[in-house]
């Protein structure tokens, strides 16, 4: 899996699951465009810790749930790098609470942010690799989008629209080379789990079969896979990071 002369777009690309895929891109060649919501740190930071890539890695600030902020941020991508091959939407959030009491605020900024950001920059995109015949797009779903776990409507919700997304759009693409997939962590330790109760922890790990989380770079091996040109053959799938789950 080699992405020399590769250029490789990472939404929340700067932390957590997304700065781990970053890294591995980073490793295997490509150049990395990152984007950021809004903490200037943790990309400055990020950046910092990958200064042996020079100028492969770049952070860029853009609010995936603006159309606005997405055609900026793409025309800064085609002016600067005018062949793109890889997007993986890794942007999202989670606000959990029970459905009853969950506010609108809280449903819209979840479904803004982990559906219609990928909905967007898979939207604009696409107009970029149709031209070129080649590209590979990979949605951090979850298995929460079909486990439904109590709290997380918004989320689940999100998650299992970005599966369906995947399904359609990997039709509408499939003959111009461009491969739609997702990949569907189950519990892996980020800080999304370091801020649940101990308690809560301890029962998701008994859950798992193979008694552990998973690691970051479990997750990024399976990213790199499938948005490599190996996985040619592959759309429309999702591929389980569980655990057994």
């Amino acid at each position: 899996m080699d992405f020399t002369d590769q250029t490789v777009i990472v939404t929340g690309g700067t932390r957590g699951i997304g700065r781990g895929i970053s890294e591995a891109f980073l490793k295997k060649g490509a150049t990395v465009i990152a984007t950021y919501a809004g903490n200037d740190s943790a990309a400055m930071k990020m950046k910092e810790a990958n200064t042996e890539f020079g100028e492969k890695i770049i952070v860029k600030k853009c609010d995936v749930r603006s159309e606005e902020a997405v055609i900026d941020f793409f025309k800064y991508v085609e002016d600067s790098h005018p062949k793109i091959e890889v997007l993986v939407n890794n942007s999202g959030i989670r606000k959990d609470q029970v459905t009853a009491m969950m506010t609108l605020a809280d449903w819209n900024d979840v479904i803004g942010t982990n559906l219609t950001g990928t909905f967007l920059m898979s939207k604009h995109a696409v107009l970029q690799f149709m031209k070129n015949r080649y590209g590979r797009i990979v949605n951090m779903s979850s298995i929460g989008g079909s486990l439904g776990l109590p709290g997380q409507a918004n989320y689940a919700a999100s998650k299992a629209g970005q599966i369906a997304i995947s399904k359609t759009l990997s039709k509408e693409v499939a003959k111009r080379g461009i491969t739609v997939n997702n990949v569907c962590p189950g519990f892996i330790d980020t800080e999304l789990l370091a801020d649940l109760p101990p308690e809560q922890i301890k029962e998701y790990m008994k859950e798992v079969p193979m008694k552990r989380f998973g690691k970051v770079e479990e997750v990024a091996s399976a990213v790199l896979f499938l948005a490599s040109r190996e996985a040619s053959y592959i759309t429309g799938a999702s591929l389980e990071i569980t655990g057994g789950l």
